[in-house]
């Protein structure tokens, strides 16, 4: 490797940018109802000075219940994430399922901060956020640790899982 090249092509002006505006944002569970034929492990992420509201979470269920609907055709196992964030710069839900072959499913939905009846399927290749990202990440190893390597029946398992909840800040 030549000493006088730049170790990254990477953005350095936009990278910092990112990092001089990174915070922690709150994150709070809100149940894990049964939705559709699938337990459905719902949280909330709030932007400073955002907040989810209880109309907002049940519209994102709303939104949980028609996609997973027909999760069974992408191979569902009926176990779901639901995440609401209220974000800086509009609102999200994300709907993360597990399905066959140790794979997940991921729908996106975007709208503008505070409407939740605008919010609509993402963009092609669009993925979760760095703070959606590490409540997902959590939930990774909570269905790991608890339902798939897990002992005792399945339902200890899955109540285990229920159990198993992220809150307070991420980053």
């Amino acid at each position: 490797m030549d000493d006088t090249q730049s170790l990254t092509p990477a953005d350095a002006d936009a990278l910092l940018a990112l990092a001089d505006g990174h915070h922690a944002r709150t994150v709070r569970p809100l149940g894990s109802p049964e939705v559709a034929g699938h337990v459905v492990k719902s949280y909330a992420i709030e932007a400073p000075g955002r907040t989810v509201t209880d109309q907002d979470s049940q519209a994102a269920l709303r939104i949980a219940a028609d996609h997973l609907s027909s999760a069974h055709l992408r191979g569902s196992v009926g176990l779901s994430v639901l995440l609401m964030h209220a974000g800086g710069d509009g609102d999200y839900v994300l709907v993360h399922t597990w399905i066959e072959g140790y794979m997940s499913d991921l729908a996106v939905f975007t709208g503008p901060a505070g409407d939740i009846s605008r919010l609509r399927p993402g963009r092609s290749g669009l993925a979760p956020c760095v703070w959606e990202a590490a409540v997902l990440a959590y939930e990774r190893d909570a269905f790991s640790r608890h339902v798939l390597d897990g002992d005792g029946a399945f339902e200890e398992r899955l109540s285990a899982w229920r159990g198993d909840l992220l809150e307070g800040e991420v980053r």
